[in-house]
């Protein structure tokens, strides 16, 4: 039968008209229409609208709203999807007959993902480029990314998007993944709260947020790999930040991973998404595909808890129904899954009648992220008080990411802001005076190498860098001239730049022939001449700093941190913000101290063989020095820790408090993230060193001055998971509370005793591999 196309152009929703341009087979999505039947009018509505769909109308709502035509359209899929928001991801199936609306979802980490024009439109539509996820998670500071969420939820709302995709919450357990930054941290716990303040930020507003990628998606190489992790691990360091956040903050969605978990795609896993997501944590919103163009088993998939294939195609639709008419799929599920996502569309600003303003108000939103951006960053070194600087000096800026400035972001975190302000312009704001011959240089150097055919601007796509990585200029000559001329040498060090479809290389943890020397000639030039060096890191990961931090005398961790990063830097140079940043990702002396350098990233699979010992718990554990630890980062000022102790004279009973008191004891008002680590005593499971349970950051204190403070630890943060019960308990023993600066640092420790084993929790026994494999072991060192 040849099939019917029509536009769609209205849809009638509590009073007001939404516009909708999808393109719709309605031989697909139509069947027999009732004369006057249930509208979408709100929650009570569902069940009667469920029972009044046709078994085709179901299986279109549960495909994203996609013009078939985008399915020609090679690796330029992402972003072309939304019709009602040019440049937004996507957008799910209107059902007009029953009043059901499209929604649209839009990325992204680093903000909102939108295109920028707009065909026959001469207003623009930027956002607000904020920093990434690995920046939000250095600031320590839960207040703070609760407003960046808020702030963007403003935006999302100001462009009638109705759900963002993001946080990510993916654990940063190998260093070279290469979508690390759109992650928070190597710790779950950390992971958890930020991932939660964000969330609610987004959500108190009005607007859903997706919480991705689910689960154990550790890689970029190989999207199909199959991970093979122990439950404990599972349970203990990859679902437990997306514990935490379902738990407090009640998101909309989750997006499933690409890959396999222990032998079963993610996407088809009813361990994950039922038994987990749904039965053990109380899950209220609907999982959607990532935006996959693989082949997956739609039964499964639906029969497992996965409510929305993204980006959709009609073919899918197709399959639904197909796959209820030969028996392999019941309706029941389709009605499930059809009602659970209906839940979270009547909540949504479409189905509420909300017009989009188009005033995202970039100029407030600016102001939260740079100081964001300057909260985030990392001071590690800083020798001799080199830093602050005074604002009235004359600087020579080393390194080609000066010229090309690196905020961040590549494939879904590429948002298009109205600028992206780099340090020369941050620097000069501030009154310093750049070394503009220096400068100029620069500019021509970088130009004549952009005109090579092994060095120019490629076109690119979502998932390729239009940049070729460019070596360093030869500066020795220019070094020793502009020691002469200059007050401060300041070299940028970026990454490589990367790929969004592929992990980082060791190219991008160790440093290039050509910046090794122009650190050796900048530092002996100024060094010649009693000024000082300083190198700013201006990447998106940990890098190799061992061999060189000797030359310079401060190294500033900028990261990559959005359309701020200029400004920010300037302030964290001049003290105008004193640096309170502090590491959620160890950076490794070499990449041969991290447990996996020799198995990452596997062939086909991947056997998480460090299993619990990530990050941190890796090198306190096992004994070995990092370059920089977990939760390390200076000041400009001093802090002192005191009555550090716990309550109930040291017994446990459902909880336990821990208190401390900070004192600034430097020159300059500051604030301090401080970090509450256990140390657990070994039972029938072992236990790492320390975990990271609690964490505050102070009010900023001036000299002088004290905050005392209070951390809860409740029965279930201090647990560890039994696979032999499938229950989180608490062990019997003698713990340690260890109150500090960093995981190394600790400034001082309690104790408290559980007098017996105490199951927490009872869950379902999900997700156990499938194949035995070793574990490391810290009684097999």
């Amino acid at each position: 039968m040849q099939k019917k196309w029509k536009v769609l152009t209205s849809v009638a929703l509590s009073g007001s008209l939404m516009m909708s341009s999808l393109l719709i087979d309605t031989s697909l999505v139509y069947g027999q229409e009732d004369e006057n039947p249930p509208q979408l009018t709100g929650e009570k509505a569902i069940n009667e609208v469920v029972n009044a769909m046709t078994l085709k109308e179901k299986a279109a709502l549960l495909v994203g709203g996609n013009k078939e035509v985008l399915e020609e359209i090679d690796n330029e899929i992402i972003g072309n999807q939304a019709t009602r928001v040019p440049g937004a991801a996507g957008q799910t199936q209107a059902i007009p007959r029953l009043g059901i609306p499209s929604i649209v979802l839009a990325d992204g980490p680093m903000g909102v993902r939108i295109n920028a024009t707009r065909e026959n439109d001469e207003n623009t539509y930027y956002a607000t480029k904020f920093p990434s996820p690995n920046v939000l998670a250095s600031t320590w500071d839960t207040d703070l990314v609760y407003e960046v969420g808020e702030a963007t939820s403003h935006e999302l709302e100001a462009y009638g998007i109705d759900l963002l995709l993001a946080p990510g919450m993916n654990i940063q357990s190998y260093l070279l993944n290469g979508r690390n930054y759109e992650y928070f941290s190597e710790d779950p716990y950390l992971t958890g709260k930020m991932a939660t303040e964000l969330v609610n930020g987004v959500e108190d507003q009005g607007i859903g947020t997706t919480i991705k990628h689910f689960a154990a998606y550790n890689q970029r190489n190989d999207n199909n790999i199959d991970s093979i992790v122990s439950q404990r691990a599972l349970r203990e360091i990859y679902l437990k930040g997306f514990e935490m956040t379902v738990k407090e903050a009640d998101p909309w969605a989750i997006m499933d991973s690409y890959n396999k978990i222990n032998g079963t795609w993610a996407t088809e896993s009813e361990d994950l998404l039922t038994s987990i997501l749904r039965e053990d944590w109380g899950f209220n919103g609907f999982a959607m595909t990532d935006w996959e163009f693989g082949s997956r088993d739609i039964a499964k998939q639906m029969i497992a808890g996965t409510n929305l294939l993204m980006p959709g195609r009609t073919s899918q639709s197709e399959a639904i129904v197909d796959a209820v008419n030969d028996g392999e799929l019941n309706e029941e599920i389709l009605d499930r899954n059809v009602t659970e996502m209906l839940g979270i569309i009547v909540q949504t600003p479409t189905f509420l009648g909300e017009e989009p303003s188009n005033d995202p108000k970039l100029e407030e939103n600016a102001k939260i992220a740079r100081q964001a951006a300057a909260d985030g960053m990392v001071l590690l070194q800083n020798e001799e008080e080199t830093l602050p600087l005074q604002s009235d000096l004359k600087v020579s800026l080393f390194g080609t990411p000066q010229i090309e400035t690196m905020t961040g972001g590549r494939g879904s975190a590429l948002v298009r802001s109205p600028y992206q302000l780099g340090i020369p312009e941050g620097l000069q704001n501030a009154g310093f005076t750049l070394n503009q011959d220096l400068y100029d240089k620069y500019e021509n150097y970088i130009d004549e190498l952009r005109a090579t055919d092994e060095y120019e601007q490629t076109p690119g796509n979502f998932f390729e860098s239009t940049l070729p990585t460019l070596p360093e200029m030869d500066v020795e000559e220019e070094a020793a001239l502009a020691a002469k001329e200059s007050d401060v040498g300041i070299i940028v060090l970026s990454s490589e730049y990367g790929s969004y479809g592929n992990d980082r290389s060791l190219e991008d943890f160790y440093l290039s022939e050509s910046k090794e020397d122009m650190i050796k000639n900048v530092s002996e030039a100024f060094r010649n001449e009693g000024k000082p060096v300083i190198a700013i890191l201006n990447v998106e990961g940990p890098l190799e700093v061992e061999s060189w931090s000797d030359q310079v005398d401060s190294i500033l961790l900028s990261w990559q941190p959005g359309q701020e990063l200029g400004n920010a830097v300037a302030d964290v140079l001049t003290g105008k913000v004193n640096p309170s940043g502090k590491l959620a990702q160890t950076f490794p002396v070499d990449y041969e101290d991290t447990s996996y350098s020799e198995t990452y990233p596997g062939v086909d699979q991947y056997i998480y063989e460090e299993d619990i010992y990530v990050g941190y718990r890796y090198n306190t554990t096992f004994d070995v020095k990092p370059a920089y630890e977990f939760g390390y980062g200076l000041s400009y000022t001093k802090f002192e820790y005191d009555n550090v102790r716990v309550n109930r004279n040291g017994s446990f009973k459902d909880k336990i408090t821990v208190f401390a008191t900070v004192e600034n004891t430097g020159d300059v008002a500051g604030r301090e993230a401080v970090q509450v680590y256990v140390h657990a005593p070994d039972g029938k499971m072992e236990k790492p060193e320390l975990e990271l349970k609690a964490f505050d950051k102070t009010k900023e204190l001036r000299p002088g001055k004290k905050q005392n403070l209070k951390f809860d630890l409740d029965a279930k943060n201090l647990a560890s998971f039994d696979e032999d019960l499938s229950a989180w308990v608490l062990e019997k023993g003698e713990y340690e509370v260890r109150v500090g600066a960093s995981s190394e640092e600790i400034k001082g420790t309690a104790s408290f005793t559980v007098k017996e084993d105490v199951i927490v929790e009872e869950v379902n026994d999900a997700l156990a591999p499938q194949i035995e494999f070793d574990r490391l072991s810290k009684f097999n060192k």
